[in-house]
């Protein structure tokens, strides 16, 4: 699996994230630009000694991941889709696709791949907007895996 966190805003996201791909053997991408640094020794701490288990690529721009992703295995996610999360069929090379925390995907990626988006059901609250990033995406990504009886995975 592929895991897309798009101007990823919070070092401890990523970290958290990244520790999830290292432990599911999936490879994570980080768009451009970041909200901290890499070399940041909190996100080091975040994902402990996890680092160098992850298959890490930092991308420029949005456009290098068109470029990558086939539009049929991308997986946009966004508390505004229709789609459930849970009504997707993942393949093992899927790229589920994720947002800034403060603002999630920009609208022109979400109206560029409308089909392609999909939403974690949460309960209607004034001020709860959405999950935190990291949860989210293991969310997703577990279901990915379950669907795939956790290939590679014990």
């Amino acid at each position: 699996m592929h895991i897309v966190l798009v101007e990823p805003e919070i070092h401890m996201n990523a970290g958290n994230v990244g520790r999830s791909c290292a432990v599911t053997g999936s490879t994570l991408h980080l768009v451009k630009p970041l909200g901290f640094s890499l070399a940041d020794r909190y996100l080091k701490r975040a994902g402990l000694d996890y680092w160098p288990l992850i298959d890490l690529h930092v991308h420029d721009s949005w456009d290098e991941i068109v470029d990558l992703a086939p539009v049929d295995s991308m997986h946009l996610f966004t508390a505004r889709s229709e789609c459930s999360y849970t009504d997707v069929h993942y393949q093992p090379q899927d790229w589920l696709i994720f947002g800034r925390e403060s603002v999630g995907l920009p609208q022109t990626l979400l109206d560029a791949f409308a089909d392609r988006t999909r939403r974690i059901p949460m309960r209607p609250v004034t001020g709860a907007r959405s999950l935190n990033l990291s949860n989210a995406v293991v969310i997703a990504l577990y279901e990915a895996l379950r669907q795939q009886e956790f290939p590679g995975l014990r």
